[in-house]
């Protein structure tokens, strides 16, 4: 098997007008691409989110990003009035327009995500 180098995830939306507007605030920028009615954000070098119209599946999705600065995040999730769920302290629930679940996991340092370690634990 060859190992998998990049992550294209895509999100059903209601209302593609309603959802470049919504993500446009979620990302705190425009779309990057847009190829036919996909509309699409580069996440990363190596992650790409995209919507696209689906009346019947909207509302299916579920995203969970993960990485550092949970704190940063709210902060722009509030400034964009953006509502979200704070479930812990490391992980908070975004629900787009339709419904569909997009969370953030902030990531351990490495300190407490080594084995062993106070900090590290099963989920």
């Amino acid at each position: 098997m060859q190992a998998i180098t990049h992550l294209i995830a895509g999100v059903p939306v209601s209302d593609l007008d309603a959802g470049i507007d919504w993500y446009t605030r979620f990302f705190g920028r425009p779309p990057d691409l847009r190829v036919g009615e996909e509309i699409l954000w580069d996440v990363d070098e190596h992650a790409t989110l995209f919507i696209e119209p689906d009346a019947a599946r909207a509302g299916a999705g579920r995203i969970t990003f993960a990485g550092v600065a949970l704190d940063s995040l709210l902060e722009h999730l509030a400034a964009q009035g953006i509502e979200h769920e704070l479930i812990e302290t490391d992980y908070v629930k975004i629900p787009d327009p339709d419904g569909n679940s997009i969370a953030f996991a902030e990531l351990p340092d490495a300190a407490s995500a080594s084995p062993g370690s106070a900090g590290a634990g099963a989920s």
